[in-house]
C-alpha cells in the first residue's frame, strides 16, 4: 500500500514527467499535475519514433495544453537557501508555496486550483471565499 504522505510529497514538490524537483517555471495541465516547464518542452520536441510516450504527459499534445502558474512563495520555507552538503535535514512538511488570500501552504492536505487564462494559484477555501471568476490581481 503506498504511503499517503510520500505520495503528497512526490506530487506536489517533483515534477509529474521528469521526477525533479519543482522548479520555476512550473506548468499544470488541466488534470492538475505539475510539471517543469523544461521537461515538457523537451518532452514535446523529442519526436523519435523509439520513444515510448509517458503516461503522466501522454494527454499533453502541446504547450497551450498547459498553464504556466503564477506561484506565491512561502516567507517560512527555508529549502533552497541554505547550502546543500547532505547533512541538512528537508522539511518536506513546509511547503514552498502558499494561498496569496488565506495563506494556506500547498502541500497536499489542502486543495489548490489555478486559473486557466492567468495562471494564479489560490486554495479553494479563498476561491470559495471571493466568489468570483476574474483574478483578485
Amino acid at each position: 500500500q503506498v504511503d499517503k504522505v510520500a505520495e503528497l510529497v512526490a506530487r506536489w514538490f517533483y515534477c509529474a514527467l521528469s521526477q525533479e524537483k519543482l522548479r520555476r517555471p512550473i506548468v499544470a495541465c488541466e488534470l492538475g499535475r505539475l510539471y517543469n516547464k523544461d521537461a515538457i518542452i523537451e518532452y514535446l520536441l523529442d519526436k523519435s519514433p523509439d520513444k515510448t510516450p509517458m503516461e503522466s504527459a501522454s494527454h499533453i499534445k502541446s504547450i497551450k495544453n498547459v498553464t504556466e502558474l503564477k506561484l506565491v512563495d512561502n516567507p517560512a520555507w527555508s529549502g533552497d537557501k541554505e547550502s546543500i552538503k547532505g547533512d541538512k535535514y528537508d522539511d518536506l512538511q513546509s511547503a514552498r508555496f502558499i494561498c496569496p488570500v488565506v495563506g494556506l501552504e500547498m502541500n497536499g492536505r489542502h486543495r489548490f486550483c489555478f486559473l486557466r487564462n492567468c495562471g494564479c494559484v489560490f486554495s479553494e477555501r479563498a476561491l470559495k471565499e471571493i466568489k468570483s471568476e476574474v483574478c483578485h490581481k
